[in-house]
């Protein structure tokens, strides 16, 4: 079993109320609920709570299941509860203001808190949590690195041998999810999104990946209405189609996102070329900016305003289906901070991961572009999910 070092979780909680130090110098006490924040702070996701006072150690109160958090996690203060109750008895006295998680806190979980907590006010956890969250430790590095190489080597190396003419997309996603698996990908692909599922991503044929997403994302995939996360059963590969796989990995919790293109049997027009190369050049510029004390918003306004209004149309997605993004932050879940769009105005640090994704769709012809993941470095973003340009052909 690989624990998340004692050493490691130490220093997240450290970073932690530094951040809240500098953010309010008069906290006094945040609760964690959910399951991501719960596995960064303490290596395990349990039915529970982490009680982080701001003069004090920190509590992981577990209900289900507390043997399982004993065995797995190298966290220092595990103890077991049958409700908020038990943990609330501990607290001598009550700040009148808590922090919060409050972008996918469920309300019935805050008022059983509230019936045991009485707090008289709540302040919202999530951006400091996302800021400390945003930048990634040696240890964190490593993972990522990781699944970095596996996405390269299945999307650059292995996805050209499955595809074959006839399969569904369906098939074609559960063969790549098969291989992921089998070089070590973890199985899921998580969102912070509120209610977001996803299988894998998105894995296309021609138009396929045009078709409009309830996902925040530039590409698309037909699914069905109720499942429209996964690729169809009825569209099958035939000669001329563009193949877009743009699909989530990770190792022990922590992601790498990438984008995939393929010509099967024929080339493309030269239209969707062009636009193809277009985006791999705006990628390659926005990877030259990722150095520290870069700001986000001013990268994103610097890119879009080279680029002419013909190119403008359909780019980061097609039709009204287009995303005001250009990249985005990347670690324990696929969409983190920061991100590369307006309004994000808070300088990069070395050790930022972001995911930069410039794609078009073509009429007619599907979604070029690419993506690839990228660590924030003094000389410019280092890509660890490989170098190819895409459109990879397969004849």
């Amino acid at each position: 079993m690989d624990k998340v070092p004692a050493r490691e979780l130490e220093n997240r909680m450290q970073r932690f109320k530094q951040e809240m130090n500098s953010h309010d110098p008069d906290w006094e006490m945040a609760v964690i609920f959910t399951n991501i924040n719960l596995y960064y702070f303490t290596g395990t996701m349990q039915d529970g709570i982490l009680i982080i006072p701001s003069d004090a150690e920190a509590t992981l109160w577990v209900r289900r299941s507390y043997k399982r958090a004993k065995l797995e996690s190298m966290f220092q203060d595990i103890r077991p509860m049958q409700s908020f109750q038990d943990a609330a008895t501990t607290i001598e006295d009550f700040p009148s203001q808590i922090y919060l998680e409050m972008d996918n806190l469920p309300l019935a979980l805050y008022q059983r808190l509230e019936k045991h907590f009485p707090f008289q006010e709540v302040i919202a956890l999530d951006p400091v949590l996302n800021m400390v969250r945003a930048i990634k430790s040696d240890y964190e590095l490593a993972l990522m690195e990781k699944s970095g190489k596996i996405h390269e080597r299945v999307l650059e190396e292995m996805v050209p041998l499955l595809l074959k003419e006839g399969i569904s997309e369906a098939q074609l996603t559960a063969e790549i999810f098969k291989v992921l698996i089998q070089e070590g990908h973890h199985g899921v692909t998580r969102f912070g999104m509120f209610d977001a599922q996803i299988v894998l991503g998105q894995v296309c044929f021609g138009e396929s990946s045009n078709y409009p997403s309830y996902l925040n994302s530039p590409g698309g995939n037909l699914g069905s209405p109720a499942v429209p996360l996964f690729g169809s059963r009825a569209r099958k590969l035939k000669k001329g189609d563009l193949v877009f796989v743009d699909v989530g990995c990770g190792v022990e919790g922590y992601h790498t996102d990438k984008t995939m293109t393929y010509m099967f049997a024929e080339q493309l027009t030269p239209e969707a070329v062009d636009a193809h190369q277009q985006c791999v050049n705006i990628q390659d510029e926005l990877a030259n900016q990722l150095k520290p004390g870069s700001v986000p918003a001013e990268i994103y306004r610097e890119v879009m305003a080279d680029l002419d209004s013909d190119f403008i149309k359909n780019f980061m997605g097609f039709e009204d289906n287009q995303v005001k993004f250009l990249g985005h932050g990347i670690g324990l879940l696929v969409d983190e901070l920061p991100v590369i769009a307006e309004g994000f105005k808070q300088p990069l640090k070395e050790n930022m991961v972001l995911a930069l994704e410039p794609k078009k769709g073509i009429e007619g012809v599907g979604m070029v572009g690419i993506e690839n993941t990228f660590i924030v470095k003094s000389n410019g973003g280092k890509s660890i999910t490989g170098k190819n340009p895409g459109l990879i052909p397969v004849f």
